[in-house]
């Protein structure tokens, strides 16, 4: 049986786990039941922490009081951010949050406003 190669690397090592395939190359993991996504689109895809897809220019909303680094405030729970910008990386979106400034969040830590 064959298995597709995967949609990161272009491995032809996979295997299925579960609902999953699993590239041991690079460690890919995608759905059996995504359709399959190709390296060569340069889109970078940013999820919020309900799975919607995020664009720049979206306004979003914490869903956790988050600590800023360097400070004894922390950004509360609720806190809304406006015009946000996405890069790729660990933290993954780029705002200017009123009272603090330019700041990098995680997208799993934040909802759209829809």
């Amino acid at each position: 049986m064959e298995f597709p190669n995967c949609p990161k690397c272009q491995g032809g090592n996979t295997y299925p786990f579960e609902d999953n395939y699993i590239c041991p190359d690079c460690f890919h993991e995608w759905s059996l039941h995504d359709p399959i996504e190709t390296s060569e689109s340069s889109e970078l895809v940013v999820k919020d922490a309900n799975g919607v897809v995020l664009q720049n220019g979206d306004t979003v909303i914490t869903i956790k009081n988050l600590p800023v680094k360097g400070s004894s405030q922390s950004i509360k729970v609720g806190t809304k951010v406006k015009k946000i910008r996405l890069t790729d990386g660990d933290h993954n979106i780029d705002c200017k949050i009123d009272g603090f400034g330019s700041m990098a969040l995680k997208s799993e830590f934040v909802k759209k406003v829809l």
